[in-house]
């Protein structure tokens, strides 16, 4: 395995400051975000499609760096139900995948997506109850009408650009949010896609990472290191389900953290043992969310936690 950052984080430097900086402190891998939610601060893929010029300066900048990328990211909603805004999303992502066919890279990130409830729809509508039953008629829409139609087609999309890998972030909020989402999808697509496994978004869920990975074997493509810390009284109270804002640290039942301050060194090195038994040899790419530290505090501890933890040969 190899230690890996996102770049997003440090966004607010250009990119060979950044990649310097990173490779100072010990990462061996990036991962670039260049479009949709994780932004364009390092790379914008609609943009070096059209620019020959921009796209050599940045593999010149990233190959002088001794760092090599081990995905891009483009995470969006492209099924969302406003059109406008799904086309937005969807137009990036395949940008995504011709970028990384020119470079070289074999990893696109992203969601899944969640669509409304039905054409009319003005907003998505991620569906978590069993009951009453127009929720599970809900469901099926989405799924058979609007989701699996969509990634059928990407998954072609990226299979003729050389991209054999779309791992799909399990992310609540959208259809795949879980390593059963995730399989039904994969199973109704191809082997295409695959997961992004992010534990801080598992912990809450109360989902046990080790048990995500075995029932993920040969699926996972991509490896998010963030953290989650549960609250164990607030949590109590109102469950997991907690939608209040994430300024509000001290009423929430969870709070994502840097590696080591949700959960132990022993547990992430249970993780990354799961991983290497399972196959995965890939990169364990730190996503710093942690509102508690600055962005340098928390990459560095969370570098030196993965140092101690990560199986590197």
């Amino acid at each position: 395995m190899k230690l890996g950052v996102m770049t997003v984080i440090l966004g607010e430097m250009p990119l060979r400051e950044a990649l310097t900086y990173l490779k100072s402190i010990g990462v061996q891998q990036v991962e670039i975000g260049c479009g949709g939610t994780p932004g364009k601060a390092h790379a914008d893929a609609v943009k070096f499609m059209e620019d020959p010029q921009l796209l050599q300066e940045f593999q010149e900048t990233v190959e002088e760096s001794g760092l090599s990328i081990a995905a891009l990211a483009c995470h969006g909603n492209p099924v969302h139900p406003n059109r406008e805004i799904a086309e937005d999303y969807h137009r990036q992502f395949e940008a995504a995948v011709c970028l990384a066919e020119e470079i070289g890279v074999d990893t696109v990130i992203g969601f899944s997506g969640c669509p409304g409830d039905c054409e009319e729809s003005r907003y998505p509508n991620w569906v978590v109850a069993t009951w009453p039953e127009d929720f599970q008629k809900i469901k099926e829409w989405q799924w058979e009408e609007k989701l699996i139609p969509y990634w059928k087609n990407e998954v072609k999309f990226a299979e003729v650009h050389n991209v054999h890998k779309i791992a799909l972030e399990m992310h609540p909020g959208f259809c795949v949010y879980n390593p059963e989402t995730l399989l039904k999808l994969r199973n109704a697509v191809g082997p295409v896609i695959g997961a992004n496994l992010d534990p801080s978004h598992l912990y809450w869920q109360g989902i046990d990472p080790v048990a995500a990975i075995r029932a993920l074997k040969g699926a996972i493509y991509h490896f998010h290191a963030k953290d989650t810390a549960i609250d164990t009284y607030n949590c109590s109270v109102n469950g997991v389900l907690d939608t209040k804002l994430f300024s509000k640290k001290e009423e929430r039942s969870w709070l994502f953290r840097t590696i080591g301050y949700g959960h132990s060194e022993s547990v992430w090195r249970g993780i990354f043992s799961e991983l290497k038994k399972c196959g995965y040899d890939g990169v364990i790419s730190i996503e710093h969310e942690d509102d508690l530290m600055t962005v340098k505090e928390g990459l560095e501890k969370a570098v030196q936690n993965l140092k101690n933890t990560i199986i590197f040969e």
